[in-house]
């Protein structure tokens, strides 16, 4: 019997399992996270995480044990973080925000069941053979966030058109993912008739210095991209642009709610939750091999009309019918 049919017998009988005696208990799985950044910075994909294990009946610190690992925007920590997860012998491991952190984890241990959340191509970034029969111990979930990146190209492009320069920030230190995104996205701007000048960015200290070469570059506007670091530094990022006057597209929603301009990508909370689900079904019992990598479809689009006025660009009628939300 599963632990979930398990448990919603014990609730029809009317007994009480207190949650002390059961997070105490030997018999209390325990899951690895492998996160690239902090707690704070992925304050939003725990929730959905939390929640996706929430439906299959498992709720931290009641009647499941977390081994968090955080490589705090280093992914060069990554490959030992994923390492002490195996020694710590976790009967799942949770790779969620991107590539660098299902490659390490998958590196890591070829027995221990993995979850991986990425933005991109699981059989092209080397993850699965397979996306409907994932072999060994590795499946997950995947967004279009690859795929549509060049999009917030085009749409920052539709709000500033007279432009003819434009800037993509990427993380050299997630080279894949970075070289990629770069390559996408020139293709992008050639067909748009636009310049693009690629600019990096890894740590905190890179953040101002960002600002004062897209003024040398007299950039027309800025491209994130979809990366975990970056992603986790949507709020940070969002603030930036609106203190340099610069319209600015980024993935995440959170970036727009924070003041960015634009945003546009697959939905994180989605992917996040989704990656919960997968988790929680393997802790009921089911095969890795048998769980088809999941394919995240959903594309929001946010616009802050506030910022707009702020910097002093004009929204045209076309993109705001069809964003998702727009924030006045």
């Amino acid at each position: 019997m599963r632990r979930r049919e398990f448990l919603r017998l014990l609730g029809g009988a009317g007994l009480v399992w207190p949650s002390a005696a059961l997070a105490a208990t030997a018999t209390a799985p325990r899951i690895g996270y492998l996160g690239v950044e902090t707690p704070t910075a992925f304050e939003t994909r725990l929730r959905a995480f939390r929640q996706g294990l929430s439906e299959l009946g498992y709720e931290e610190g009641h009647n499941l044990g977390v081994e968090y690992r955080w490589a705090e925007g280093h992914n060069d920590r990554l490959p030992a973080l994923a390492a002490d997860l195996v020694r710590a012998d976790v009967s799942v491991i949770a790779a969620p925000g991107g590539i660098a952190a299902a490659l390490a984890a998958k590196a890591a241990t070829s027995k221990i069941p993995i979850v991986f959340e990425i933005g991109a191509d699981p059989v092209e970034a080397g993850l699965v053979s397979n996306l409907s029969r994932p072999s060994g111990n590795i499946t997950g979930v995947s967004s279009l966030n690859t795929q549509i990146g060049p999009k917030r190209l085009e749409l920052l492009h539709e709000i500033v058109s007279t432009g003819t320069t434009f800037a993509l920030v990427v993380d050299p230190t997630n080279p894949r993912n970075a070289v990629t995104s770069a390559q996408n996205f020139r293709e992008a701007a050639r067909n748009l008739g636009v310049a693009l000048e690629v600019l990096n960015v890894s740590t905190e200290a890179d953040l101002e210095p960002l600002f004062a070469r897209l003024a040398e570059l007299k950039a027309s506007g800025l491209v994130i991209n979809n990366d975990p670091y970056l992603s986790a530094h949507a709020k940070q990022l969002a603030e930036l642009t609106l203190r340099h006057s610069t319209p600015a597209a980024h993935q995440s929603r959170d970036f727009a709610v924070a003041g960015g301009l634009l945003s546009y990508g697959g939905s994180i909370a989605q992917s996040h939750h989704q990656a919960g689900v997968l988790v929680g079904r393997i802790l009921e019992g089911e095969k890795v091999a048998d769980l088809p990598v999941e394919q995240i479809t959903k594309v929001e689009m946010t616009v802050n009309l506030k910022t707009a006025k702020i910097l002093g660009v004009t929204i045209p009628l076309s993109l705001t019918g069809r964003a998702d939300e727009l924030i006045e």
